[in-house]
């Protein structure tokens, strides 16, 4: 039950990293609460297996903690190379039109 709470506050962070950062505007509307609940849940059953208690508060901090470093951490690096990938893009797409006018 309290992995369903994890993933669900790991959604809330990511959903909240999508709205508070820049680079909304290249990539999916899903993608980064889903990197929240992937990352917080991971954290959670690795350190559940570790034998930490889920009714101690470290578990909490360090899963949602994990979520919230993920999130921010991809979700700029995201959408700085998707930014970078469609200017590429253009140029080669420019040059191409060019070319093929001449």
């Amino acid at each position: 039950m309290e992995l369903l709470f994890v993933a669900l506050f790991g959604a809330l962070i990511g959903l909240g990293a999508r709205y508070f950062l820049p680079g909304r505007s290249t990539q999916g509307s899903v993608l980064v609460p889903a990197i929240g609940t992937a990352a917080a849940s991971a954290v959670w059953v690795a350190l559940t297996w570790l034998g930490w208690n889920w009714a101690g508060g470290w578990i909490w901090w360090m899963s949602l903690g994990g979520a919230a470093v993920s999130s921010v951490v991809l979700n700029l690096v995201i959408s700085r190379r998707r930014i970078h990938a469609d200017h590429r893009l253009l140029q080669r797409l420019a040059n191409t039109g060019s070319a093929a006018t001449a």
